[in-house]
């Protein structure tokens, strides 16, 4: 029998998930499939690997050992799929992916375009959601992977950076602020705030930033929370408040001559956009090929 890449990606699985039930559902395989492929590794070295309970799977000492081994497995065959990615131009598939608001409803949307000029034949299905239900679809294996406004810690979860964004305070045409092109932070305190609702990416990287200046986010006066972008912004064209948008989302209002952007003194509100999926998990190779594009392209050509 020879040592095949399959059961070194079972045993991981195993191992991570701590039990061969809880492996085998990640793994979309039956539990009595998972228990052979790992008494196969096991036979195979001629020692056991892991040490059966009642209540969790531990590892042996030979389990330990080779859990590195198994995991640089793993990641030589996503480095693999990345590296070959690259020449998969008549590539098939379907890719699922979620995505939080901002990115699904402004970012995307400009990317996926010349996208599927580059792969006509990949088909996407996308969700827009916020990061939990992201995150909570993943885990559920609803999902390949998310793409997300801030960062999470999530023990199974890989994150990584894809994209960089930037927030800017936008007002009404209308608002007195309007014909500035700069004004200081202490000046936004005076005037009334509508903002995205606690929790979301935009709101995390604004309350972060303005902490970084000794400045409570609760003294903003927030007269309004909305959840969406879109909403945020049709409240700040009726002039009912000032909010700090991603640059991406407001072109066209900006073109119009609906709102316009200013800039703050001493401070900018940049961010990254990451990618989230399961680290046990092996991505297909549309996902792979997706965030090959989204990493080694010049993104701002269509944004």
């Amino acid at each position: 029998m020879a040592l095949n890449f399959h059961q070194l990606h079972i045993f991981y699985t195993v191992a991570e998930k701590g039990s061969f039930s809880a492996a085998a559902q990640a793994l979309h395989m039956t539990q009595p499939a998972v228990t052979m492929q790992v008494q196969s590794l096991e036979d195979y070295f001629g020692t056991k690997l892991l040490q059966r309970s009642t209540k969790r799977i531990e590892l042996t000492e030979a389990g330990r050992a080779l859990m590195p081994y198994a995991q640089r497995s793993i990641d030589l065959i996503r480095d693999t799929d990345q590296a070959m990615s690259a020449f998969t131009k008549q590539l098939k598939g379907r890719l699922q992916l979620g995505s939080s608001l901002t990115i699904g409803e402004y970012i995307l949307p400009r990317l996926l375009g010349p996208f599927g000029q580059e792969y006509p034949h990949i088909t996407i299905s996308m969700k827009v959601m916020n990061t939990s239900q992201i995150m909570e679809d993943i885990l559920n294996h609803q999902l390949n992977f998310g793409l997300i406004e801030a960062p999470v810690n999530h023990p199974d979860m890989h994150m990584e950076a894809v994209m960089s964004d930037e927030l800017q305070l936008v007002v009404a045409a209308s608002h007195p602020l309007a014909e500035r092109t700069m004004v200081s932070v202490e000046e936004l305190l005076e005037y009334p705030f509508v903002l995205r609702e606690q929790g979301s990416g935009t709101r995390l990287v604004m309350e972060e930033q303005l902490r970084k200046k000794n400045i409570d986010p609760s003294a903003l006066k927030i007269v309004m929370e909305l959840g969406s972008t879109g909403a945020v912004k049709s409240a700040v064209e009726a002039g009912l408040g000032i909010s700090f948008i991603s640059s991406s989302s407001v072109k066209h209002e900006l073109a119009l001559g609906l709102i316009r952007m200013i800039k703050i003194e001493d401070m900018s509100f940049h961010r990254q956009f990451y990618s989230i999926y399961l680290k046990s998990a092996l991505l297909p190779i549309s996902a792979v090929t997706f965030l090959t594009f989204l990493r080694e392209r010049d993104l701002q050509q269509w944004l």
